[in-house]
């Protein structure tokens, strides 16, 4: 089974930028969408971002033009660019494969975005 491993988190200020990573590995893994999702603190947790085998992307409300998705097949790694950071963006950061869901039956441990005001 593929493995995910989300990376790239941290402590930033307001306005700050982090780039998020997710590696793909364990066996060769065939080609799929990629999603990334996040969970705050006592929320659900929520859609912010897809990229299609294509490379079509789409993402939530919250973060249009503030975040970034994209991939790089040969390296089997999904990336989440986030600029201009804000409080509100504060989660548990998880990636996944498919289309505006997880089509495993598994999620990563995530990676922890704080962004302080």
């Amino acid at each position: 089974q593929v493995q995910l491993v989300e990376s790239g988190g941290g402590s930033v200020q307001a306005g700050a930028s982090l780039r998020l990573s997710c590696a793909q590995s364990g066996r060769t893994p065939v080609l799929y969408a990629m999603s990334w999702f996040r969970q705050a603190s006592g929320k659900e947790r929520e859609f912010v971002a897809a990229i299609s085998v294509g490379a079509f992307p789409h993402y939530a409300d919250s973060v249009k033009g503030r975040f970034t998705i994209s991939r790089d097949k040969a390296k089997n790694t999904a990336y989440l660019q986030m600029n201009n950071l804000r409080a509100d963006d504060t989660a548990v950061y998880y990636c996944a494969r498919g289309w505006m869901t997880n089509e495993d039956n598994d999620w990563g441990r995530g990676t922890q975005v704080i962004v302080s005001s």
